[in-house]
């Protein structure tokens, strides 16, 4: 008896510790061991290892082989041959420009035997204003963005197109990365008078947020608004899991709750702020229709607030009739501001309930980071993203050019240095290539903060140019079957966006237009039926513009299009460090039934028809088109054979060409 009494008292005593409130913490109490972590120490002067043998010197074409070869050797291994021409253009185009390479510039490069033949190409790709797409597209993926709010309204953003249309911009600028972040997080601080930056603020707003016009608790979704807002950070720019410190001190890296809440202190002041860009006419008679419906639902809101259980339904019925008579917004910047006069105050906040304020905080990086006792800025002073977006750009600061760098690595080899892009806390996985990492950040830094001498280095190195085969297979597989040590250059399958882009070129109907509003394309309408708002889904008029490429089509967080759901495309609702690459059988029934790519492959088996003349010369023209080389004889011989079983019959170059997409040789970068 004594004995269970003393285990039920324990009991409580660990149940009170563990939902006691939590106090906030001093400014800068963190043990040695906590600041001795890898990721929150000062970047080392990385120097590349010196390389003696003659067989080796002639691999290093770039410092980055130096730091590769030396972990093959002291794992045992050695790198793959080179790949061939015809591979590595296909590998390059794709990874630049997400595009497949055109027959014409496949020969082209073949028969350059100058030996600037590859740095030219690269130079090339580098220029394409289709670099910004592709590489603005990974950025979209890290800072979440989409075209709706998701929740159960998911209100569709018309305007947040402009937002996209920055960024792939400022890719094709190599725009520095130190003023990317800062346009980002304070553009309307920087300038406000300046379009560009207002909508480089609309980042700010990118998170999902609730809009349910029948329970709209103001409270809980200002501080969901805050959570958006300070999480990404955390994940996107410093590539650490500090939102996990929103309920609690985080279990496993030396973030304090109180540290979570002084970040957020940043956006104390930030408010959403639609720039309007309709003329007075317009507001006027925007304002007719919405006025009278904003006046009934606020009398509707507060009859909610007083009704019975049973009233209450019948009044939600009525508050989404008049939500379904709500037109779309007017024509708008995206953006922020700061409004002293709307200031949150912020605390910590017991378990994260915004019922359960603790303690009052002020604004403050990250305590990790920052000089003992660094004290906190009051939550109303002036340009406090500036002086967040300041500090995030530090070239002192030792995670954000680590975090930048990785990521290049990531989409270059599939895999990152550190393969956890988003989670450089201890829970993250430890870089494979730690001095590599360290390197790259500092030229990353000596360069300006601009990406393109980064792509270079890594696509002249001698280890992006391997081969995906080794003829040491077996033992690279046994020491390293994740490829991380780069033994030979790890295969991809195309994601979603490249396979559908890639679909329209080799058919001859991908559109080239850049920029824009997004495209909404028709879709089932049982998908449609699905959604709260379905007069959100409004097919574009212009039929050609379905054409463009997918990164123009709506992302919309409550309807993805079926292909983009199928090929691993992610929802926006979190930042997206790295995409899955499933593997399952809808996949193969999307490329041989689905609509579009029985479409797009009868426009292809037209252009073979135009462009060819005899069935040998459209199977050649069909495989230099989809996989950038002539077919082997087994291909030209299956091919043939099946043109011949029925050759007046229309449908069988239609059926070759849907065969041709599903090629592995086409779905797949070597």
């Amino acid at each position: 008896m004594k004995k269970l009494i003393a285990l039920a008292v324990m009991a409580a005593v660990l149940f009170a510790a563990e939902n006691a409130p939590e106090k906030v913490a001093p400014l800068g109490v963190y043990k040695p061991a906590e600041r001795a972590y890898w990721a929150f120490q000062p970047r080392k002067n990385a120097v590349p290892p010196v390389v003696s043998a003659a067989i080796d010197k002639a691999w290093v074409k770039t410092p980055v082989d130096a730091f590769v070869l030396d972990g093959l050797k002291k794992a045992g291994l050695r790198p793959a041959p080179p790949a061939s021409k015809a591979t590595l253009i296909r590998r390059v185009t794709y990874d630049l420009t997400g595009l497949p390479p055109t027959p014409e510039e496949v020969d082209a490069f073949l028969k350059d035997e100058s030996p600037k033949a590859w740095e030219n190409l690269v130079e090339r790709l580098l220029a394409s204003p289709r670099y910004g797409e592709q590489w603005g597209r990974h950025w979209l993926d890290v800072v979440r963005f989409a075209e709706s709010d998701g929740y159960e309204y998911d209100m569709h953003r018309p305007d947040a197109y402009r937002f996209r249309d920055y960024v792939v911009k400022s890719f094709n600028d190599d725009k520095p990365y130190d003023q990317f972040i800062k346009e980002q997080l304070a553009g309307d601080e920087i300038d406000p008078n300046n379009e560009t930056l207002m909508v480089a603020s609309g980042f700010n707003r990118l998170g999902p947020l609730r809009k349910n016009a029948g329970n709209q608790n103001v409270a809980s979704s200002r501080n969901e608004v805050l959570t958006e807002m300070t999480n990404v950070v955390g994940a996107g720019f410093l590539g650490v899991t500090v939102g996990c410190s929103r309920c609690h001190d985080h279990k496993f890296d030396p973030f304090r709750q109180s540290d979570y809440y002084r970040l957020q202190g940043f956006f104390a002041q930030t408010n959403e702020n639609d720039l309007i860009r309709a003329s007075a006419e317009e507001q006027a008679a925007w304002k007719a229709v919405v006025d009278p419906l904003t006046t009934e639902l606020r009398r509707l809101q507060f009859s909610m607030r007083k009704a019975t259980e049973e009233e209450k339904g019948k009044i939600q019925t009525q508050l989404d009739a008049i939500d379904e008579k709500m037109p779309p917004p007017m024509t708008a910047i995206y953006a922020v501001k700061n409004d002293p006069k709307k200031l949150s105050p912020v605390h910590t906040l017991f378990k994260g309930d915004y019922l359960q304020p603790v303690e009052a905080v002020g604004a403050r990086p990250l305590g990790i980071l920052l000089p003992e006792n660094t004290p906190e800025a009051p939550l109303d002073a002036e340009k406090p993203r500036t002086r967040l977006a300041s500090w995030v750009a530090d070239p002192a600061n030792p995670l954000t050019a680590r975090v930048m760098v990785n990521r290049v690595w990531q989409y270059h080899f599939g895999r990152g240095i550190v393969s956890t892009a988003n989670d450089f806390g201890r829970m993250g996985a430890k870089p494979t290539h730690p001095e590599l990492l360290d390197f790259l950040a500092n030229k990353f830094v000596e360069s300006g903060w601009r990406m393109k001498p980064i792509h270079r280095m890594i696509l002249m190195s001698s280890a992006y140019r391997q081969s995906s085969q080794s003829p040491a297979e077996k033992v690279g597989m046994e020491k390293d079957a994740e490829v991380s040590l780069l033994w030979k250059f790890p295969r991809r399958r195309l994601e979603a966006e490249e396979i559908r882009d890639s679909m329209l070129a080799v058919s001859g109907r991908l559109k080239g237009d850049i920029g824009g509003p997004s495209v909404l394309i028709p879709i089932d309408q049982d998908l449609v039926k699905m959604l709260k708002r379905p007069q959100y889904w409004v097919a574009t008029k212009d039929k050609s513009q379905y054409d463009r490429r997918t990164l123009y089509m709506i992302y919309k967080r409550n309807l993805q299009l079926p292909f983009m759901g199928v090929f691993d495309a992610p929802d926006m609702q979190l930042s997206c460090s790295r995409r899955e690459q499933s593997t399952h059988a809808p996949q193969a029934l999307e490329l041989l039934n689905g609509q579009l790519s029985n479409d797009l492959a009868q426009s292809f088996a037209s252009r073979l028809i135009a462009e060819a003349k005899t069935d040998a010369e459209r199977i050649d023209l069909a495989w230099r088109l989809a996989v950038g080389r002539s077919p082997t004889e087994k291909e030209k011989r299956l091919a043939a054979t099946y043109l011949d079983e029925k050759p007046a019959d229309p449908l069988r170059l239609k059926e070759m060409a849907l065969d041709v997409f599903n090629l592995n040789a086409f779905l797949y970068v070597n």
